[in-house]
């Protein structure tokens, strides 16, 4: 579960890089019905997304040479500058050095894991970040798939500290890790990591982090997905325990994944 509480290490923002800043907020409001509106009046392309008034993400324009689109995970710090350290003394990479949002909102900086994961870390000031989180058409989860899970534990615990518990996916599907802020407890967990063969990432690809958004039909959702020009990479299909998803792409390329939660009934939630 991803809330609004949030607490050093927990996914607090996520942006999206586009090539195309109107076409992939169109996509988006066709798909989410999400709400685009710029940021600021500077001509700089970034733009929120709010569902119902809320800000639920953003889109902008890609900034670095060779990237692809993609979206970006951001989490929470309470110290920027000490988490790229960390990030340094641990194998990482920092691709963007801090900087300052407004004159109050907060700091951020984009890092790149020891086996090539990009995100980003935020050290709220006035604006601690996303404002609708855990529902339909919001971020309820993230995922980091990767060629070494045990390294990639040890890095982003090394950064923020986090739980992680082991389980089994259903039908054999290898182990997933969760992941979650330090002492919160599991029902704070907010993520997995997915180990996977180097051979997953085909045509030059790398481990990467993606969102996953709550829907409240997912079948409809993959639906709007394909009619707007996306794709879907997997699914729809139901997992046990999870409930309904789909990966998808959007028209540029972009992974995310939609999920429609298994309702918790006293055994599910028991068990």
């Amino acid at each position: 579960m991803i809330t609004t509480d949030f607490v050093p290490g927990s996914p607090c923002w996520l942006d999206l890089g586009a090539r195309d800043v109107e076409s992939e907020a169109a996509f988006y409001r066709a798909v989410f019905d999400w709400q685009a509106a710029p940021y600021s009046e500077e001509p700089d392309g970034y733009t929120l997304f709010r569902l119902d008034g809320k800000v639920v993400g953003a889109v902008g324009p890609l900034t670095e040479a060779g990237a692809r689109p993609a979206w970006t995970i951001y989490f929470n710090t309470p110290d920027a500058d000490a988490t790229i350290k960390a990030a340094e003394q641990a194998g990482g990479a920092v691709r963007t050095q801090p900087a300052e949002v407004g004159a109050t909102e907060g700091r951020f900086a984009q890092l790149t894991d020891p086996q090539g994961a990009e995100f980003a870390i935020w050290q709220p000031g006035r604006y601690p970040g996303l404002e609708l989180t855990d529902a339909p058409g919001s971020l309820g989860w993230v995922e980091l798939f990767t060629t070494d899970s045990a390294a990639a534990q040890a890095f982003y615990r090394s950064l923020f500290g986090w739980t992680t518990q082991d389980i089994s996916l259903p039908g054999g599907g290898g182990p997933y890790t969760l992941i979650g802020p330090e002492g919160a407890g599991e029902e704070r967990m907010h993520g997995g990591i997915m180990g996977v063969p180097p051979d997953f990432f085909e045509g030059g690809g790398k481990p990467y982090w993606h969102p996953v958004f709550g829907t409240a039909d997912c079948d409809a959702t993959v639906g709007l997905v394909t009619r707007h020009g996306g794709a879907v990479s997997m699914g729809p299909q139901t997992a046990e325990g999870v409930g309904r998803l789909a990966v998808c792409t959007d028209p540029t390329g972009a992974e995310f994944v939609v999920l429609r939660p298994q309702e918790q009934t006293p055994e599910t939630a028991a068990g």
